[in-house]
């Protein structure tokens, strides 16, 4: 099962995509490029409960952005991949799995041009 990360700026990563955008841009720092496609992330269900909803949203933002799983649920013990490419030029995400009785894990700061999976909890 996988899922692709569709915020509020997907018109502008549509209209990148139409006008043939090169795939990496540079860094702030300039040391390297950041990719803004394939932010492939394997989100790990290690809570023995199943996860209801989950968030993914830039550290630069004070709010969670949409319910990446929609109707979906994620199984305790399963997995599922997620794709952070959004047309963003940033790496670094805030991460939420919530839980049906209403409690959540938050991991913050995950560089999501690095990891191959994150694990909850």
């Amino acid at each position: 099962m996988g899922f692709h990360f569709r915020p509020f700026v997907m018109v502008v990563s549509v209209a990148l995509g139409l006008a043939g955008c090169v795939d990496k841009v540079p860094d702030p720092g300039g040391t390297q490029p950041v990719k803004l496609s394939a932010r492939n992330v394997l989100i790990v269900n290690n809570a023995g409960q199943a996860v209801w909803g989950f968030y993914g949203s830039p550290v630069t933002t004070n709010i969670w952005e949409e319910d990446i799983l929609g109707a979906n649920i994620l199984p305790a013990g399963q997995s599922v991949n997620i794709d952070f490419a959004d047309g963003r030029t940033t790496c670094d995400y805030d991460m939420k799995a919530e839980f049906q009785d209403g409690t959540s894990i938050v991991k913050t700061n995950i560089d999501v041009c690095t990891v191959s999976s994150v694990s909850f909890p």
